[in-house]
């Protein structure tokens, strides 16, 4: 969601305001992911600059978002215009629901510099590609020279994965984070050793949680958000899921940002290396981080957040498991699909590898289905804007994808449900990596499971409506059918991979019945999703 400016000045309670008119007037536009008081452009104040913060419906509305999307946004970017005027830079900020609110960027921007007799524009490289287009669109356009800095937030550029991948047949993520890990020195042993004698220690982190040690408490948001909402409301935003959250957990500003940090290297850290492949309806995040947030809005620099972890670590109070994997997340993983995304846009998000039609069952946006591991993931949520990232891959992915959910609809919910779903970030997630739309390109195998895995990694299983072990018959839990049946209809585009050697040497032992009723329970399944 956008930042920028009105065609007139605003009186908004704690909002900065300035007036315009004076000589030689250089506009700054901040984005609402761009909320890093830390960048170079605020180091001292210049009443020749004016930073302008817009909340606007082109943003709201590209995909329907949940309700604590929006307002966790809105109310940061009100935070961050708080502290900038508060450190005596000139702000201009236009609210959702005032009259002089254009509702798009291009003509906010164009009353803005009437308004102060701009003779200068300036922005932070957007993250998504269609700002970065519509930005460099304007600038082409505008009779005042523009021009884009740097956001100062990633470790590397927009074209260094391709360029580091250039000529090679496939990409793969691992490649580049022992790469990252040797440019800037992250848990070496020395020169290209990596600590530990080894550069992923992935196998030690896929243990199901027991019970114990517990879920720690969250970092909690202590702010009032109503009259916020009111005004989401009163500009007739559409949205969805449950606005106002008993335990709302998105920092406004960096301090508290760092106060989430401070929290889940103490709490959290410890256990995160065991834990991060478990699934429980016991628990909404176990012992994951919720700091995308505040990492995918700039309030955090990935430099920190790394290096809070090591310092936990070197003082013994993380093992190295649990250290190295939360590393791989931020400094490979995060920095790759970054990678990804720019290296394929545009045209990434149209990709369709198995030409998956079906529409989102209806339950997607109510999480009522008696499959008890989607109903948890789906309603927390919509009641959340939350679920950690197993979660996300491995029983609601896992379900789009062996359903043949079209994955441009999975897509477009995962942007619009997740508070911390930038276009960025989870494209390459969704298409690539749950749906495997790219034909490959960022996964090297579909990530999906029967309900074997499912029952292994969580407690969902007990107690569900479903037969975990049945693979046919009305009571028979469906993710058994559609994943047998899922291999045996793409075949053609996936026997060749050396990764899926053993699921079709199984397919290939079954008799001509067995295949003939997996593949009616699963066309069952797909004739009618919503039942489920």
């Amino acid at each position: 969601m956008g930042g920028g400016v009105g065609c007139r000045a605003l009186l908004l309670g704690a909002l900065p305001t300035t007036a315009p008119g004076q000589a030689m007037t250089t506009l700054r536009l901040i984005l609402g992911d761009q909320l890093n008081p830390q960048h170079s452009w605020f180091s001292v104040p210049d009443d020749k600059t004016v930073y302008v913060l817009m909340e606007i419906r082109q943003e709201t509305d590209y995909v329907r978002h949940h309700a604590q999307k929006i307002i966790a946004i809105f109310a940061a970017m009100r935070d961050f215009a708080r502290q900038l005027g508060e450190a005596g830079h000139r702000v201009h900020y236009l609210t959702i629901d005032d009259q002089a609110n254009r509702q798009s960027l291009p003509a906010n921007l164009d009353a803005l510099m009437a308004l102060y007799s701009a003779t200068a524009f300036e922005y932070q490289a957007p993250d998504e590609w269609r700002l970065d287009q519509q930005l460099a669109d304007y600038v082409r356009q505008c009779s005042i020279p523009g021009r884009m800095v740097d956001s100062e937030h990633f470790y590397t550029r927009r074209d260094e994965a391709a360029q580091y991948f250039a000529g090679r047949k496939q990409w793969l993520m691992e490649h580049f984070y022992r790469q990252m890990r040797i440019r800037h020195g992250v848990l070496l042993a020395g020169p290209g050793k990596p600590l530990g004698g080894q550069w992923n220690f992935d196998h030690d982190n896929r243990k199901p949680w027991p019970g114990l040690p517990r879920e720690p408490a969250d970092w909690r948001s202590e702010h009032d958000h109503a009259a916020l909402w009111e005004s989401i409301c009163r500009a007739e935003v559409d949205s969805f899921g449950e606005p106002h959250a008993a335990d709302f957990r998105w920092p406004l500003n960096r301090d508290e940002a760092l106060q989430q940090l401070a929290s889940f290297v103490t709490e959290a850290l410890p256990h995160f290396g065991d834990f991060q492949d478990a699934l429980t309806y016991r628990a909404s995040r176990l012992f994951h981080s919720l700091l995308s947030f505040a990492l995918n809005t700039k309030m955090l620099n990935p430099r920190e957040v790394i290096a809070a972890v090591l310092a936990a670590h070197e003082t013994g109070r993380v093992p190295l498991a649990a250290a190295e994997g939360f590393i791989r997340q931020i400094l490979g993983w995060r920095e790759y699909v970054r990678g990804v995304y720019w290296a394929h846009m545009p045209g990434y998000e149209t990709q369709n590898e198995f030409d998956h039609q079906l529409p989102l069952p209806p339950w997607f946006w109510t999480g009522d289905t008696k499959m008890r591991c989607l109903a948890h993931a789906i309603g927390q949520s919509l009641e959340q804007a939350y679920a950690h990232h197993i979660q996300r891959l491995m029983v609601i992915g896992n379900f789009a994808l062996l359903a043949g959910l079209h994955p441009a609809a999975v897509h477009r919910w995962y942007l619009g449900v997740y508070v911390d779903a930038f276009e960025w970030v989870e494209l390459p997630n969704t298409l690539g990596m749950s749906q495997y739309a790219d034909g490959g390109r960022l996964a090297t195998k579909p990530y999906v499971s029967s309900a074997a895995y499912i029952d292994r990694m969580s407690d969902y299983c007990k107690g569900c409506h479903y037969d975990k072990r049945a693979r046919v018959g009305e009571r028979a839990c469906p993710f058994n059918a559609l994943y047998w049946d899922f291999f045996a209809r793409h075949a053609g585009r996936l026997a060749v991979n050396p990764r899926l050697g053993m699921v079709y040497r199984q397919l290939a032992g079954w008799d001509g019945q067995t295949r003939a009723a997996v593949q009616a329970r699963a066309s069952a399944l797909r004739a009618d999703l919503s039942a489920l």
